[in-house]
This record gives structure tokens, sequence and C-alpha cells, in this order.
């Protein structure tokens, strides 16, 4: 696994504002935000990408999103929020440590995006094939 930022952040070598932390996670807001209150949330297991985390390690960050999520918007005043989580550089994944963005949304402020949709595949083969990789 590679030094990251995140992984000075974790360990202290560099500051963060500190919003939320147990043995298994921390959130912090985000030094370039899209918008107030933009937060970051991420495992002390490193890895890379979602898939390589141990489920333990997904399990503590899926607990803390909701209350994360319910907190920032209470204190910015968002009544809406994206939650940004990307595997690999080809998946836009600039920093190499597993990492979620609550980005609360607002008229000018927030994340922008648009979906570019495509025809769908064969959709019975290839559920048929994600489910026996289960």
């Amino acid at each position: 696994m590679p030094t990251t930022v995140f992984a000075k952040i974790l360990a202290g070598e560099l500051p963060c504002q500190r919003l939320y932390e147990t043995a298994d996670l921390l959130a912090f807001l985000d030094v370039a935000p899209l918008s107030p209150g933009h937060t970051l949330l991420i495992p002390k297991e490193p890895a890379v990408t979602l898939d390589a985390l141990s489920d333990h390690a997904a399990a503590a960050l899926g607990a803390a999103l909701p209350r994360l999520c319910r907190a920032i918007c209470a204190a910015t005043g968002a009544n809406a929020y994206n939650i940004l989580q990307n595997n690999g550089r080809a998946a836009h994944q600039e920093v190499l440590h597993v990492h979620f963005h609550i980005v609360p949304k607002f008229a000018t402020a927030g994340l922008d995006l648009r979906w570019q949709t495509q025809p769908a595949p064969a959709s019975a083969e290839l559920a048929a094939r994600i489910v026996a990789r289960l």
C-alpha cells in the first residue's frame, strides 16, 4: 500500500479537522471542499479499494455513514447530499486509500454530475455471473 495523505493523517503527521473517530475509522473535513461540511470518511485499515477491505472495516464504515450524514445536514442546513466513493485510478480515485466523500448539496455548491447512460447488456446472463461469484 502506498503512503498517502490519509496514512499521514492517521499517523498524526498531518493535521485535520476531526469530526468522528473510532478504533476502525476517522471522519474529517475535506481541505478542498465542494461545499461547506464536505467530509471524508476513511477506514484505519489500509486498503486501496473497497473490495480489499475486511468485512469488519466495511461494516464500521457502513454503520458510521448514516450518523455522519445526519450530523452534517443538521449542522450545515443542507437537505440533500451526495456520497461518493471511487475505486481505482480509472474510476477517478486520486488518493489510493479507501475513502467516502459526504458532500452536502446546496443550490450553488456541492457535487455536480451527469450520468452518461448506455444500453443495458443482457441482464439475466450478467446477473447470473455476478451471483455465481458471491
